[in-house]
């Protein structure tokens, strides 16, 4: 059966959820047509680029790291924010180069991720009902009627702030900041804070030598030591502000979603017939799915088939988010599934959204189930035969107390000395690295076993 039309606006005609209600239609359509006609955020050669490495990826022959703020606000529209979370970011993707001993993609929640899914469009506080808090792009978080109710003008200032967050990213990565040396400088500071210090010195000091050998070589001067590709993401959630960034590309004629390089659709939006499948299935951008303990198999395949058409390798991502307590009964099947009908898929690991619980009135999450997810989305995949691509978290580069344990052992009487977010609990800046520190530790290991099984095939 052919595939039905698509255009920028066919998703109107599909059932939707997590959508807010806008009391003014008509001024929402006035924004979207005001914000039709601003510059692109970003371009759709950098958007082809990025596909070109995720392809890499689903060849086993790079990594991903997808982190950032679980919901962008207004409020931290801030050059040292942004610096900080840029900068753990760089860190966490050095440490995980090595222990891949592979490239690393990084790819930022950054500089879009506004919105928010919610599990109800309500909230009631003393008796006091109020549409939901869904992100800065749409209400404000204040439990007040005038802050709740969605306003069209919200999208204006994400476009403008976002535009402002890009112009800074693209000036860390190629302006001297994400040198590689400068990296390795504020690994080693950590190193040397961490209580782990013994167990992350050794791939410390592999980095060091790695570096004084280039430098030695002359190579201290390329451009791959002194600048890095970074790319944006945010999940597709507020289809009209999508739909009014969406261009043609010059030079292919192609549709692009011109709000970030890589777009996602939710666990909760990721129905088959639904507006926001239908909307990213068009678009040439890299596109990703969170992909819960709910999902079916068969589904699954149905929706790479929807979504990826032509099954491009660095088209599509699965962005598998089960649970500490799931992942090696979960995602086994939809793997196998995913392998038997040929489809050619990234797998990243989401260790956050399944390990989220509540203790003292506080959403937070445990270091421990987070770690112990990423290691069974490696088993799973080892025992299967596949690559398990990369790691895809919420995480901050400020040093905020949202999430409990790690190597200074974050307690739960801890959790309101700097509690800061609005929505879902972040790694803090020391968490992200030492998690980074673990991985690289899994991956080398692993790495280490599978070169070792041919010699011990062959005695």
């Amino acid at each position: 059966m052919a595939a039905r039309a698509w255009t920028p606006n066919s998703w109107r005609d599909m059932p939707i959820r997590q959508v807010p209600d806008y009391p003014d239609a008509a001024r929402l359509h006035a924004m979207e047509r005001r914000i039709a006609g601003f510059p692109p955020l970003v371009f759709a050669g950098e958007a082809r680029r990025l596909k070109a490495a995720l392809a890499r990826v689903a060849d086993g022959q790079a990594f991903v790291l997808q982190g950032g703020d679980c919901a962008e606000g207004f409020a931290d529209f801030n050059a040292n924010i942004i610096r900080d979370t840029f900068r753990v970011l760089l860190q966490m993707a050095v440490v995980l180069t090595f222990g891949a001993a592979v490239p690393v993609v990084k790819l930022g929640r950054m500089a879009g991720q506004f919105a928010k899914p919610r599990s109800s469009d309500t909230e009631t506080r003393d008796g006091v009902t109020l549409p939901s808090y869904r992100g800065d792009i749409i209400n404000a978080a204040e439990f007040t009627p005038e802050a709740r109710t969605p306003d069209p003008g919200r999208m204006e200032f994400a476009y403008l702030q976002s535009a402002g967050t890009l112009n800074l990213l693209r000036a860390f990565a190629t302006g001297g900041y994400a040198d590689l040396h400068q990296v390795h400088r504020w690994n080693l500071g950590f190193v040397q804070r961490s209580p782990l210090a013994d167990r992350y010195a050794d791939l410390a000091h592999r980095i060091d030598e790695t570096l004084n050998f280039m430098a030695a070589c002359g190579m201290a001067e390329l451009r791959e030591v002194r600048e890095t590709d970074f790319y944006t993401s945010h999940e597709a959630l507020l289809l009209p502000y999508e739909q009014a960034l969406t261009r043609v590309d010059s030079t292919t004629g192609d549709w692009y979603a011109c709000s970030a390089h890589f777009l996602w659709i939710g666990d909760r939006t990721r129905q088959p017939e639904g507006a926001h499948v239908e909307f990213l299935r068009g678009v040439r951008n890299p596109i990703g799915m969170k992909v819960g303990p709910t999902m079916d198999p068969d589904e699954l395949v149905r929706l790479t088939e929807i979504l990826n058409p032509a099954n491009e390798k660095g088209r599509l991502t699965l962005i598998s988010r089960m649970g500490a307590d799931k992942v090696e009964a979960k995602l086994p099947a939809l793997i196998r599934a995913v392998q038997r009908a040929g489809r050619n898929v990234v797998w990243l690991c989401d260790p956050m959204h399944g390990n989220t619980t509540t203790v003292n009135g506080y959403k937070t999450r445990r270091f421990d189930a987070i770690l112990a997810e990423v290691r069974g989305f490696f088993d799973v995949h080892h025992a299967e035969g596949t690559w398990p691509g990369g790691v895809h978290v919420e995480m901050t580069g400020q040093e905020v107390t949202e999430c409990l344990g790690g190597a200074h052992r974050l307690s739960e009487a801890d959790l309101a000395a700097n509690y800061a977010t609005f929505c879902d609990p972040r790694l803090n800046a020391e968490q992200s690295l030492e998690l980074a520190f673990l991985v690289a530790e899994e991956l080398k290991a692993r790495r280490a076993r599978a070169d070792a099984a041919p010699a011990q095939a062959a005695q």
